[in-house]
């Protein structure tokens, strides 16, 4: 069993930066990969950034890439995602999850192997 709170979200304005975490609890964090998920009203939830167990594998969409950075700290048992020139199609809740088997990548795309997930922290990016 593994419990998984978010924090970091709010308010920021266009081209801000924030760092979400993801803090675990329970099972020991090296065992899975870590994925962060946005949820925007009226649309389908979104892998937007996963990493792998060991070797730092990873696979961001499209739309983030090379200004999300996820990251882990297992000694932590936290994840993060660093969020850079933040623009409004950003906004959304944000859920931090995590996989005991699979690849980065189809734990983003699919979903795939999500055992647990955390409730979701909110961010706004607005003027």
């Amino acid at each position: 069993q593994m419990h998984l709170v978010e924090s970091g979200g709010g308010l920021v304005q266009p081209g801000g930066s924030l760092r979400l975490s993801c803090v675990t609890s329970g099972t020991s964090l090296d065992f899975y990969a870590i994925g962060w998920f946005r949820r925007v009203p009226g649309k389908e939830r979104e892998g937007v950034a996963c990493l792998d167990r060991e070797g730092g594998g990873t696979h961001y969409t499209d739309s983030v890439r090379g200004r999300f950075t996820i990251s882990r700290d297992n000694a932590l048992r936290t994840a993060y995602l660093e969020m850079s020139n933040l623009a409004a199609e950003d906004s959304g809740t944000y859920y931090c999850a995590v996989a005991l088997f699979g690849s980065s990548e189809d734990m983003c795309l699919h979903e795939g192997g999500i055992n647990f997930w955390g409730p979701g922290t909110v961010v706004t990016v607005s003027s």
